[in-house]
């Protein structure tokens, strides 16, 4: 409760928030069929309808309600970010922790590999691994996550090395305690702070990914929705019927920068710098 009040009293907390919370409703709302109207049903009578209060973002090609798509399309886009960032802050913790404890040739050969990972482009290297795998959600969520784990890994590692040679942990190993004791409570929860806002930031790179993997038909596939996927069929459609492109992107805009917001609110709540600076 102490964060999220001092979340909402930073000025981009509040903004950051306030769009993230809206967007876990309207996400949970779609997942439970909550909708306008049924995003599958066609209504071919009234196909490429304009904004109206009937449909309140208008209908697509198929005569589909944009607004009903539009919040099944934030639904997936989100279950493929937070899914892909989960996946990618487990492997990451566990590599970077991996890496400071064992340090060596453990610490060279993962942090290489990371390396080489990083110097890839990040949407060229998901391109190149679901053209291996195949288009899908999942493959989508496996491949962000692969994409997204060397940051992970390095943001770990840093501080883990720190934490390593501090009197707490020397003394936990006097006192005989096990090694996952040693990792689990003295290193890890020390990395709550930075690991949350490069959670928070991740999920706004992930939801961008998302969108341009099912934007070139690599992601989700039809006839579900996601951001990207939207955005793909009404490329086509700009002239005639621009709210097809507005919507969509207009969500991807206020996600990315709802997330951005959080987690630059949350680095200022949780860095202890900022904190001595204030006061």
């Amino acid at each position: 409760m102490a964060l999220l009040r001092s979340i909402f009293s930073h000025p981009s907390g509040r903004i950051g928030g306030a769009i993230v919370g809206l967007y876990i409703v309207i996400a949970i709302l779609g997942l439970i069929g909550i909708t306008p109207h049924d995003p599958l049903t066609q209504f071919r009578l009234d196909r490429l309808h304009a904004p109206s209060a009937t449909y309140w973002m208008g209908t697509d090609l198929l005569g589909r309600d944009v607004a009903s798509r539009l919040m099944i399309g934030i639904a997936q886009s989100f279950i493929v970010s937070f899914s892909s960032v989960a996946l990618a802050t487990i492997a990451g913790i566990v590599l970077g922790l991996a890496a400071a404890w064992f340090g060596g040739n453990w610490d060279g050969a993962i942090m290489r590999l990371m390396d080489v990972l990083l110097a890839f482009p990040a949407i060229l290297l998901a391109l190149l691994i679901i053209t291996i795998v195949g288009p899908g959600t999942w493959t989508s969520v496996m491949a962000i996550a692969f994409v997204y784990t060397p940051i992970f890994t390095r943001v770990v590692r840093g501080p883990a090395l720190s934490l390593k040679s501090r009197e707490f942990v020397d003394a936990a190993r006097t006192f005989g305690s096990s090694r996952s004791y040693i990792l689990s409570r003295h290193m890890l929860l020390n990395l709550v702070a930075p690991l949350t806002v490069q959670v928070t930031l991740a999920l706004a790179w992930a939801l961008l990914t998302e969108a341009g993997l099912s934007f070139l038909g690599l992601g989700t596939q039809p006839p579900q929705a996601s951001l990207g996927l939207m955005l793909s069929e009404a490329r086509n459609l700009m002239e005639m019927a621009p709210w097809l492109l507005i919507f969509p992107a207009l969500a991807i805009m206020l996600g990315i920068l709802g997330f951005n917001l959080l987690g630059d609110a949350l680095r200022d709540i949780l860095d202890p710098r900022s904190r001595r600076a204030e006061a």
